[in-house]
């Protein structure tokens, strides 16, 4: 099992552009194998920090998920959003 964690953080003129491009992939997804992996997304008290939770039962699946197209759209219109060095990856253990 794979388990990520993406952080970061959007200008606020961004914010609603952002939350309509991650409901825009969120859809998406909904026509793959959802058995195979869980995405969720939060955003944090500040109103401007976003918090994506992802989980894949393998690589095969986790490059299916992250290969949809307007998921890859999200991606970049999201960096072209001036995230200042926000941007963090996080690989997560299970301890179970």
């Amino acid at each position: 099992m794979i388990n990520v964690i993406v952080s970061y953080t959007v200008p606020p003129e961004f914010v609603q552009s952002n939350k309509a491009n991650i409901q825009k992939f969120l859809n998406d997804f909904k026509n793959l194998d959802q058995s195979d992996f869980e995405y969720k997304v939060f955003v944090k008290e500040d109103g401007v920090t976003f918090v994506h939770y992802s989980n894949y039962i393998n690589e095969e699946v986790q490059n299916e998920v992250l290969n949809v197209p307007s998921f890859k759209e999200f991606q970049r219109l999201r960096d072209e959003s001036g995230l200042n060095g926000s941007h963090k990856v996080e690989f997560l253990q299970s301890i179970i």
